[in-house]
């Protein structure tokens, strides 16, 4: 395999079409947030470089999450390019320290409090993958670190390229997609738990199995999406009120399916690495993202 496509390969690029959309979809939601916020020439940029941050910034993570991964990977997933020698770790360490910083210079395009977002989330990265911390050897924690920055941060530094961030909306909206992910997370961690457990790692699955593990993330799988018609009742969230109550119920009931098919036969969660209700998560998230752009594009 050519060097470049080594690289791609360890950036993980199918994964960074969610955090893009998300920062673009948060610039995009503020631009129609009351008061509604005119686009200009260096507001397009600053949302370019924001989303391009976005990319790179979980690139960086993919390939941190990797190093440290080393030993699950060899049992879990042994074609990646570390466990299969196709890069060694010091070429994986400069590449991760290259995006990383590549990630908090173009968060620096945009703004200060862009910056500093960017590198809230960039924290919550490494602690979760890298010693002393790594977090991902703890259930809750685990989860939690996960949540924050590409859930919660991501939505706020989307918004933070058009409008300050020190209101209630921006976290509101954020608290609805980390909160999401709180739960919807670990139907990753099903598929995994043979190398979890050899390395330490205590998953929600490898703590607590994989049946009760199946039924304590469903309730995260619909109630977050409750948010949206309360935040459009009480004028918390001021896009479009009733396209924000109708995608709320939406996803709700979306979620609702969801749930279903994880507690139907929840052995199935960990029976292959990428079980339908990982596609009905990843798709539920881009559906969210595009249906707060609408929202808040179209005025009520």
């Amino acid at each position: 395999m050519p060097r470049w496509r080594v690289y791609w390969t360890l950036a993980r690029p199918f994964t960074l079409l969610a955090p893009s959309l998300g920062m673009l979809s948060g610039g995009v939601t503020a631009l129609g947030a009351k008061p509604p916020t005119p686009l200009t020439p260096d507001l397009v940029l600053d949302m370019v470089f924001g989303t391009l941050m976005a990319a790179t910034l979980n690139s960086a993570s993919n390939a941190l999450n990797q190093i440290h991964d080393l030993e699950i990977d060899r049992v879990n997933k042994p074609k990646r390019p570390l466990p299969s020698g196709q890069i060694t770790i010091a070429a994986a360490h400069r590449f991760t320290i290259v995006l990383y910083v590549l990630a908090l210079a173009l968060a620096w395009m945009v703004n200060i409090q862009c910056f500093l977002l960017a590198a809230t989330a960039a924290f919550f990265t490494w602690i979760y993958s890298a010693p002393p911390l790594r977090t991902k050897r703890d259930a809750i924690l685990a989860n939690v670190t996960i949540a924050i920055p590409r859930g919660v941060m991501l939505k706020v530094a989307g918004w933070s390229m058009v409008k300050p961030v020190l209101g209630t909306e921006p976290w509101y909206i954020g608290l609805i997609f980390g909160s999401f992910l709180l739960g919807a997370t670990t139907t990753k961690d099903f598929a995994d738990i043979e190398g979890d457990r050899l390395a330490g790692c205590r998953t929600l699955p490898v703590r607590y199995g994989v049946r009760r593990s199946a039924y304590a993330i469903t309730p995260f799988f619909v109630l977050p999406f409750l948010l949206l018609p309360i935040g459009a009742a009480t004028g918390v969230l001021t896009g479009n009120p009733k396209l924000l109550t109708g995608l709320g119920i939406l996803l709700a009931c979306w979620g609702a399916y969801v749930a279903y098919l994880i507690v139907r036969r929840p052995e199935e969660l960990a029976a292959t690495e990428n079980h339908i209700s990982w596609t009905h998560m990843y798709l539920m998230m881009m559906t969210a993202q595009v249906g707060f752009m609408v929202a808040y594009l179209v005025r009520g």
